[in-house]
């Protein structure tokens, strides 16, 4: 009898552990589009805390339907890294028929509490589904095709701020700038990833083994790529934040420090940047990005009328002698 209860527990924890529940957290992408929704729109819906519930758990599930299909196609590649061999797909634990039924399980009722929330919703939750198709199942398969790997993977942030967006907003989008801000913010985080993970391995020919896109890779050409998605991502974040707000031009600064610090973690030995999930580890960081978060607040509901001739064009052209 213990034999039996061993090996139904084994199978059953596999299970959950390639749903990933603990990247959930990256959910917390969505808080962004829902506050930003909430401050465009004059009177939010007043189910707004069952649909910010709801939407919560549609979009972990339909996550962890993307991270089921993600482990499993992996399995091969994953005997060459390092710690990944030790995955259950990659050990042969699992069978194809229980990896169907689970990411049809998640999939069906993830899309099911979307259609609650809303119309866009479920469109975009639709859309983050198979953006998890395209980033894994071959012929597409993004994630072997060096720098479309991080661009693909990295659309799921600006998804995720449209999913907060439309727990609050139908029928229009927000605004580009905001949106390009956070894939390239997204594409970043992602680029820091690969190079620590490409470090960490230490063997260009083992790495391209774990991960296709590595072949088209080399510690340079990743650092410079994330150093022009870190670029790319302030320009739009400052574009987003001066027309919305004048005060939040303080913020730029702030950002600017977020970025280096986050690429200074990607240069530790056995970087918490490998695995995003244990970043909360890195105490200072986690603590600066609340600093950040406050400070941001601050700058919403503060106004200083000392940054207002920085609008003032005409005053400037006076100024300038124009």
């Amino acid at each position: 009898m213990h034999a039996f209860i061993t090996a139904v527990r084994i199978p059953l924890a596999d299970m959950v552990a390639i749903a990933r529940p603990d990247h959930w957290f990256k959910n917390v992408f969505m808080i962004p589009g829902l506050v930003i929704g909430v401050l465009f729109v004059p009177a939010v819906r007043p189910d707004i805390a069952s649909a910010v519930l709801i939407g919560l758990i549609s979009t972990c599930l339909i996550a962890s339907a993307n991270y089921t299909i993600n482990e499993w196609l992996d399995a091969e590649s994953d005997r060459h890294h390092p710690l990944k061999h030790m995955r259950s797909a990659a050990q042969g634990r699992l069978v194809a028929s229980q990896i169907f039924a689970q990411y049809l399980t998640l999939s069906v009722v993830g899309l099911g509490l979307a259609s609650l929330v809303s119309k866009d919703f479920f469109l975009i939750s639709n859309v983050l589904l198979m953006m998890g198709v395209l980033y894994n199942v071959r012929p597409f398969r993004t994630k072997d095709r060096s720098y479309l790997d991080v661009i693909s993977e990295s659309v799921n942030n600006p998804l995720r701020l449209l999913l907060g967006w439309f727990i609050v907003v139908d029928g229009s989008f927000p605004p580009s700038s905001v949106l390009m801000a956070y894939w390239m913010g997204g594409a970043f985080l992602m680029a820091i990833k690969r190079y620590a993970e490409f470090r960490f391995i230490g063997d260009p020919q083992r790495a391209s083994l774990y991960r296709r896109s590595f072949a088209g890779y080399d510690e340079k050409t990743l650092l410079l790529s994330g150093f022009f998605y870190a670029i790319t991502a302030s320009f739009f974040l400052a574009i987003f934040l001066i027309k919305h707000r004048i005060e939040f031009v303080l913020s730029f600064p702030l950002f600017a420090i977020l970025f280096v610090w986050y690429l200074s973690i990607g240069m530790k030995n056995g970087s918490a940047a490998q695995r995003p999930e244990r970043l909360f580890r890195e105490t200072p960081f986690m603590a600066y990005v609340g600093f950040l978060v406050a400070a941001v607040a601050v700058m919403q509901l503060v106004d200083m009328p000392f940054l207002y001739p920085l609008l003032d064009v005409q005053q400037l052209g006076q100024d300038t002698g124009n």
